[in-house]
């Protein structure tokens, strides 16, 4: 986001309010009254469109074994993406939805593992090779309103600090794995952004986080674990988890040291941490096979992108065209435990290397 657009609109619109529509004196023929300055509701707007592809992409529970006995649970991922940021006259609002398509090792329904078609009543796998890679919808929002632009105060700045915001948010999925996750979560709390040289910034926002989901393998009459409602299983398999913590963190840097002729790459990143939110089948216990949830990292802690419109067409055309790398990381994916879940993170002990992503990711984003 840029903090400086916002903050020259947001002086711009306190002058247009102040500024006289123009008077006569009685003795003078009546003045032409000054146009009023139009200034619009939204003074930043941002829409993008992203293609990504994600080398080695994980979705827990899905794996293959290695003839060494050791797991594969990689899988690599093309992300279709769009993003929409704007900035008004009391905040910010950020939106972003993305389709993950995984390769053939994270199994779209009806398939319950890699490849494989189980059936817990009858007691019996069979093997289909062919199963199709799933395919995911995620959808992210994220809003904050300024404390300074709230009560028209420069005191939430001081030094670095830039402002301090309220912000609110939420998260929805849905993935056509037999699991069927169906996450929706909110968060809420604040934000303190920070300026960081060359048109940079830095935000960090500690939250309230609060999330239900779908697990298919707790419906009662699956015939995955006995049938006891309320204790092995859930009659309509909603997990309810615990609120818990979360502080998320961002950062955008030019790389305005580099020669003029070299000014067109910048770097920027994520990090995020959620805390541990009970049980992985919450609102069961350990009776439904559930191990508690670990405090979940996902990360992309540095994304080098070469501004390729700028390079080419020139400083007017910037960030039209960007071509991007990253490096991704998503330990405990889910809150789930990488050490733990048996039969999803670990095997007789031995991980299935499905429950953390480590990933070179790297993708073009285009603006509109």
């Amino acid at each position: 986001m840029s903090y400086l657009n916002k903050s020259i609109a947001a002086a711009a619109l306190s002058l247009a309010m102040l500024a006289p529509a123009g008077f006569a004196r009685a003795a003078d023929l009546p003045a032409k009254a000054k146009p009023i300055v139009d200034v619009p509701f939204f003074f930043v707007i941002d829409n993008r469109v992203t293609f990504s592809y994600i080398f080695n992409g994980t979705d827990p529970g899905m794996y293959t074994r290695n003839p060494n006995g050791t797991y594969n649970g990689t899988t690599p991922k093309q992300v279709y993406s769009f993003t929409h940021f704007d900035a008004w006259a009391y905040g910010t609002n950020f939106f972003t939805i993305s389709m993950f398509k995984s390769g053939h090792l994270d199994s779209a329904a009806p398939c319950t593992g890699s490849g494989v078609i189980t059936s817990p009543a009858a007691g019996f796998a069979t093997v289909a090779a062919d199963c199709a890679g799933a395919t995911e919808i995620y959808g992210l929002f994220r809003s904050t309103f300024g404390f300074n632009e709230i009560f028209n105060t420069k005191s939430f700045s001081m030094g670095p600090l830039h402002n301090v915001s309220f912000e609110i948010g939420a998260d929805a999925n849905s993935e056509n794995t037999y699991l069927a996750p169906a996450k929706r979560d909110l968060v809420a709390g604040l934000q303190f952004a920070f300026d960081l040289p060359y048109k940079g910034y830095f935000n960090v926002a500690p939250l309230y986080y609060k999330e239900i989901n779908h697990n298919s393998f707790l419906q009662c009459g699956a015939g995955w674990n006995p049938n006891i409602p309320g204790v092995t299983c859930l009659s309509d398999a909603n997990t309810d988890y615990k609120g818990t913590w979360a502080v998320e963190t961002n950062y955008y840097m030019d790389l305005g040291f580099l020669p003029p002729s070299m000014q067109v790459f910048s770097i920027s990143g994520r990090a995020a941490w959620y805390g541990t939110k009970g049980n992985q089948n919450s609102p069961l216990g350990v009776a439904s096979g559930g191990t508690g949830t670990a405090v979940e990292f996902n990360g992309e802690p540095i994304r080098l992108t070469l501004d390729a419109s700028k390079a080419i067409w020139g400083p007017k055309y910037s960030h039209f065209v960007d071509v991007w790398v990253a490096y991704r990381y998503w330990q405990n994916k889910f809150g789930l435990d990488h050490n733990a879940a048996p039969g999803v993170c670990t095997v007789a002990g031995v991980s299935t290397n499905s429950c953390t992503e480590s990933s070179l990711y790297s993708g073009i984003t285009v603006k509109f």
